[in-house]
């Protein structure tokens, strides 16, 4: 694995990404069945969703109430379940080749198909979004297994990010900053907070996202809560804007967070800013291989509490990110799990003063194999003043 993506990739650079082999798939397969045995499970059964397009590469058109599952055991070959009539679309899948079809058709009972690539008593790990019709079905036609979600025994089956993926991310990275680039030229004042969130998604989508999962636009008193949807409240001159946006390009996501003013600020929200920014420095300069995931929270968290602003930082410092925009690891106190190089997550610190304005200041990055963190958000962190 290269210890930090390049910086003149081809993803970067918003040509075609390398595409995924069945090989890398392939590789991916055998850890999760490597990983399963090491985790005491009998293996692991995922539903369509990021855990089944992590592991092959298929995402079905549609998500339906006919069963599709893929399980995956320690010295088995992995088979996907299938309908009959997806089957084609299954078969066309970056990853197809490294695994078994076995399809069913209506009128027949998908569990029955199912049932005999399990272990009769043997416990597994199932992706979180399986729908509960499916799981209870197994369990009725093998009322001898047990199962577990696989974000409680595998949080990092997805975690630690090969060299195309970390390009990816990169990509999506450098496309969130030029959004936030350009959304610094747009006027905010006399404008809604649902304004200038479209003005963001539209600039994702112009810089490559596919997919905007979200952009929060907090003014005012509203960027004292940290998950404030955009509203019709108007932007003003003097209020502090909380932008925090995000998406997939190229299947992988973006998340960063930068704190503007519209016009000057006050001497108390350009103190609170600058304690953020520290703050935010703090959980980045902690980042290293082998150091623990809540290390990097409580660095970020001792700045602000120091400062005396600590109940007022009110969520984890960070949370992973990969397929999905959010995902494990999380940098919060009591994950002990080390960090490793390729593992990728946000630092995003914030201070949030109820009814006046609240200050948030996130990165996505990366621990390299040489011992240093990696940021791949490069926009400045002095707040910007606009107009």
């Amino acid at each position: 694995m290269s210890s930090t993506p390049a910086p003149e990739a081809a993803e970067e650079r918003g040509e075609t990404p390398v595409p995924f082999t069945a090989d890398d798939y392939r590789a991916r397969l055998a850890r999760a069945a490597e990983s399963a045995a090491d985790a005491g499970l009998a293996g692991v059964i995922v539903a369509p969703g990021p855990d089944l397009v992590y592991l092959t590469g298929y995402q079905p058109t549609a998500i339906t109430e006919r069963l599709t599952a893929l399980v995956v055991a320690p010295g088995r070959e992995p088979v996907l379940v299938v309908p009959t009539l997806e089957a084609p679309d299954a078969e066309k899948a970056a990853g197809a080749a490294a695994l078994t079809l076995r399809d069913w058709t209506d009128g027949k009972d998908p569990y029955a198909v199912t049932a005999p690539l399990l272990d009769a008593g043997g416990r597994f790990g199932v992706s979180d979004n399986a729908w509960a019709m499916h799981l209870l079905g197994l369990q009725k036609a093998l009322p001898g297994t047990s199962y577990v979600s696989l974000t409680e025994a595998l949080p990092m089956l997805r975690g630690v990010k090969d060299a195309h993926e970390l390009a990816r991310i990169a990509a999506a990275g450098a496309a969130a900053d030029r959004a936030y680039g350009e959304i610094l030229k747009v006027r905010f004042a006399g404008r809604r907070e649902t304004d200038v969130a479209a003005d963001l998604a539209a600039l994702l989508l112009r810089f490559g996202h596919s997919q905007v999962d979200f952009t929060v636009v907090g003014s005012g008193p509203n960027g004292a809560n940290p998950h404030h949807e955009a509203g019709d409240r108007v932007i003003e001159r003097g209020d502090m804007v909380v932008l925090d946006f995000g998406g997939l390009k190229h299947g992988y996501g973006s998340d960063t967070t930068r704190t503007v003013h519209v016009g000057e600020p006050t001497d108390e929200e350009r103190r609170v800013h600058d304690l953020v920014r520290e703050a935010q420095q703090a959980g980045f300069e902690t980042v290293r291989p082998g150091v623990a995931c809540q290390e990097v929270d409580r660095a970020a968290r001792k700045v602000i509490t120091d400062a005396g602003y600590g109940e007022y930082f009110i969520h984890r410092t960070g949370h992973g990110i990969g397929v999905t925009t959010h995902e494990p690891p999380y940098m919060i106190e009591g994950e002990e799990l080390p960090i490793v190089p390729g593992m990728c997550f946000s630092i995003e610190p914030g201070v949030y003063l109820p009814g006046r304005f609240g200050v948030r200041i996130e990165d996505i990055v990366t621990a390299t194999e040489d011992g240093a963190g990696h940021r791949f958000n490069n926009t400045p962190h002095e707040m910007a003043l606009v107009d």
